[in-house]
């Protein structure tokens, strides 16, 4: 198994309704990405969150099918909105 996990500082512009789309897309793509096994996103309730205030977990089959992810259409074209609106931080590895 291959888990990605991410943070997003958002920047000063981005709105609460960009947060909530951000949210709802990127659970969307449980059933649409291949290899993707399961997903969650939620609010950083960590007090040590270094200013990462949204956090999310992508537990995939294998690493390849999380390389295959990053340039699946539906993650790109959720990059081109988003990628503007946050500062990010992305953490994988084998489990």
């Amino acid at each position: 198994m291959f888990i990605h996990i991410f943070g997003f500082r958002w920047k000063e512009h981005a709105t609460g309704a960009e947060k909530e789309r951000a949210a709802r897309e990127i659970c969307a793509f449980q059933g649409r990405i291949p290899g993707l096994i399961d997903v969650a996103v939620g609010e950083n309730l960590s007090p040590r969150g270094h200013g990462y205030t949204f956090a999310g977990l992508m537990r995939f089959t294998d690493h390849a099918a999380c390389e295959a992810y990053a340039s699946h259409p539906a993650h790109l074209a959720l990059l081109e909105w988003l990628v503007p609106l946050i500062d990010p931080v992305e953490l994988d590895f084998e489990a």
